[in-house]
């Protein structure tokens, strides 16, 4: 008996090692991320802004953001393609030894050109916030494919709420009171620091649409306001800053309950709420959610809501799907444990691209309506 259980612990270190090795023949292989399917490149900035007016609330100075800057460029354009998660922003990285499951960033192919000019002519404004903990690196799929259909899109992180995010070449992390861990809860109390918090997310993205507008004055399409995407928190935050925004064209929530006075007064213009399988922020819950809690609140939004809203579920999908996860290279048993789901991930991202794409066209351009129905409140 001694020996057979010897012989099992022996396989099990054994096949344990292999497969380790394996995961990192695997992890060094180049990953790229989507090619876009607009008619412009691609180019990226970064920019640390600080919004002088505004004192941080969790902070003693003013409020400052690293916004990242993805945008349309000529065609013929040639130039040096930027690194996925440069310098310090390589922290975004999971961290050891869970960090072996995931492919390393220096292997991630960013198709974005470093720094070259904007193409020609006048774009309009895209804000797009990440999801809480999460950082606007992490959306560069959904960014660079709306950048490539002629948006300027500004990518805010929020500074204390995001787990990582840089400022004057140190990183900042997150505080408890702009990160509060009870915001999943279904407490009046976690509903309240979420209807709080969100104003000053908010309050981020409408600055980073102005400031866009200042830094490229030659770029921006000024007939239209901004519109403002988010995922997650970043969603309840996108929404909340359009309805605050006299002149928004258009707001899209990604998977994210609805926090702020949006709730009870809604939008004036046109939204869009794509959701997960396991969510309810639609109005209708998907076939996999288990906890309604966010369905009345989205009932409420749109009930108060005077623009038209469309809602959709994406098949298979789970939370992270909104984001660069889907394209990361994650080993088993990583990937079970983080909330993709069954779709490809891959397809998942084309998916939710084409909805983004077909409802900010016809909401600034008139367009064809997106395919999604018209929500019911």
């Amino acid at each position: 008996m001694r020996t057979g259980v010897v012989f099992l612990l022996l396989l099990v270190l054994v096949g344990g090692a292999g497969y380790v090795g394996w995961v990192l023949v695997q992890r060094s292989e180049p990953v790229a991320l989507p090619e876009t399917t607009g008619s412009f490149q691609v180019g990226r900035r970064t920019y640390e802004w600080t919004d002088t007016p505004r004192r941080d609330p969790y902070s003693n100075g003013p409020r400052r953001l690293a916004v990242w800057l993805w945008y349309p460029v000529a065609k013929d354009t040639t130039g040096r393609h930027v690194q996925y998660a440069p310098d310090d922003w390589s922290g975004l990285h999971l961290k050891a030894p869970i960090s072996v499951f995931q492919g390393p960033f220096d292997t991630l192919q960013d198709r974005a050109l470093d720094r070259v000019a904007v193409a020609p002519g006048r774009f309009p404004v895209v804000v797009l916030m990440p999801g809480m903990g999460l950082s606007a690196p992490m959306y560069a799929a959904l960014a660079e494919d709306l950048a490539s259909h002629g948006y300027l899109v500004a990518g805010v992180t929020p500074t204390y709420s995001a787990n990582l995010t840089v400022l004057g070449g140190q990183t900042v992390e997150s505080k408890p009171d702009a990160n509060p861990p009870n915001l999943g809860e279904s407490t009046e109390g976690a509903m309240q620091v979420g209807d709080h918090l969100v104003g000053v997310w908010a309050a981020d993205a409408r600055f980073a649409a102005g400031m866009v507008a200042k830094e490229l004055p030659n770029s921006v399409e000024t007939a239209v306001g901004a519109s403002y995407v988010g995922h997650s928190f970043g969603g309840a935050a996108s929404l909340e800053a359009c309805r605050l925004d006299a002149r928004c064209a258009a707001a899209v929530d990604l998977d994210g309950m609805q926090f702020g006075d949006v709730v009870t007064k809604g939008v004036k213009a046109p939204i869009m709420l794509l959701g997960a399988d396991d969510s309810c922020i639609t109005s209708v819950c998907g076939p996999d959610a288990k906890d309604g809690q966010d369905r009345n609140r989205a009932l409420s939004l749109l009930k108060a809501s005077t623009g038209t809203a469309w809602c959709a579920t994406v098949p298979g999908t789970r939370h992270f799907n909104f984001t660069d996860y889907g394209v990361y290279y994650l080993a088993y048993p990583l990937r079970r444990f983080l909330p993709l789901g069954k779709a490809d991930p891959r397809h998942a991202l084309t998916i939710t691209n084409g909805y983004l794409n077909t409802f900010l066209s016809h909401a600034i351009y008139k367009t064809a309506a997106p395919g999604a129905p018209v929500c019911k409140s």
